[in-house]
């Protein structure tokens, strides 16, 4: 190309292509998933999760060029991650090991409501992130060599000092022309309501993208009108929101134009990390040049193929299952 920024068609955000090493960059905590395969019963699938770390795969199975920043412990289930990141082919040379706390676990269970997440992660490795870790050579470097860097809300809510981080993250993404995804991604199971709503409002305001679901957004802002949730999020200073609706499909505004776009009706097995999967569909495909409204079409369809199997990880589709689909 011609100039060292290029635009999609639609979407007016930019995206700096010149010297960024990878599309996708993600800051959160990875962890090791223990998913019920059979309401009421105790068998569990070990598999694995964590929001960010869901959606960096899911960029990099739809070919993106990604890395994750994250602290694990040194433990197995730090080893396990680490080679699973690296088996997906994305980059970890931010991840940091630590010797005196562990690596966060979950559990999720299923029954007539949905499914439900119990956690252990209090304390874990990640939790200990700090914004000086950021200055680290290796995180530093990835985190400013990224076209999109994605964090979520639940990173901010792990913890004091990981919320301190992922801010620090965001404001030294701008300072580089790094385009900033964020997902609500609310879970009251990690603090209060009203905590949420602060942090998670200064966390729009940072954004070039918003990526809340329904459910989220509902609670943190009172409205269950799509188009006057998507209001909002642009209202606190979000460039582009696009609301994810489950089976109702996705609402897409770049503040200009907006588009719903249909689910598609498949049999549901389980929703872990659906939402992710969309994430990081999206940003790998926006990141690869199309149109915030086509990476969104392409995003629904890899979400509706990640809840026909169990896990945040192994369902998470390819592109030759997408073509098929689409």
């Amino acid at each position: 190309m011609a100039s060292s920024w290029y635009h999609t068609t639609i979407m007016h955000l930019p995206i700096q292509a010149t010297g960024k090493t990878f599309d996708v960059v993600a800051l959160g905590e990875g962890m090791v998933e223990f998913n019920q395969t059979k309401a009421g019963q105790p068998a569990y699938l070990q598999g694995f999760g964590g929001d960010t770390s869901n959606a960096v795969i899911a960029a990099a199975r739809c070919g993106a060029r990604c890395a994750y920043l994250s602290r694990v412990g040194r433990d197995a289930s730090g080893q396990s991650l680490l080679a699973l990141w690296s088996g997906e082919g994305v980059d970890t040379a931010g991840i940091e090991l630590d010797a005196d706390h562990p690596t966060g676990i979950y559990f999720v269970t299923h029954g007539a409501s949905g499914h439900a997440f119990s956690y252990l992660r209090a304390g874990s490795a990640a939790s200990r992130m700090t914004p000086s870790w950021l200055q680290g050579e290796a995180v530093k470097n990835i985190l400013l060599a990224g076209k999109i860097l994605h964090v979520s809300g639940i990173s901010l809510a792990i913890s004091s000092s990981a919320c301190d981080t992922v801010f620090a993250a965001m404001q030294l993404a701008h300072e580089t022309s790094t385009l900033v995804s964020f997902d609500a991604n609310l879970r009251l199971k990690l603090w209060p309501l009203a905590r949420a709503r602060a942090c998670i409002t200064e966390a729009v305001a940072m954004s070039d993208l918003f990526l809340p679901s329904l459910d989220d957004a509902v609670s943190l802002c009172g409205l269950d009108e799509p188009d006057r949730i998507i209001d909002w999020g642009h209202a606190l200073g979000a460039k582009a929101v696009v609301l994810k609706l489950g089976s109702g499909g996705t609402l897409v505004s770049d503040g200009t134009r907006r588009e719903r776009i249909a689910g598609h009706p498949v049999k549901l097995i389980d929703a872990t990390g659906a939402g992710d999967c969309f994430s990081g569909n999206l940003l790998a495909r926006m990141a690869q040049g199309a149109s915030l409204f086509d990476a969104a079409r392409y995003a629904n369809a890899a979400a509706a193929l990640a809840i026909q199997g169990f896990g945040a990880v192994a369902p998470l589709p390819r592109p030759d299952a997408l073509r098929a689909l689409l």
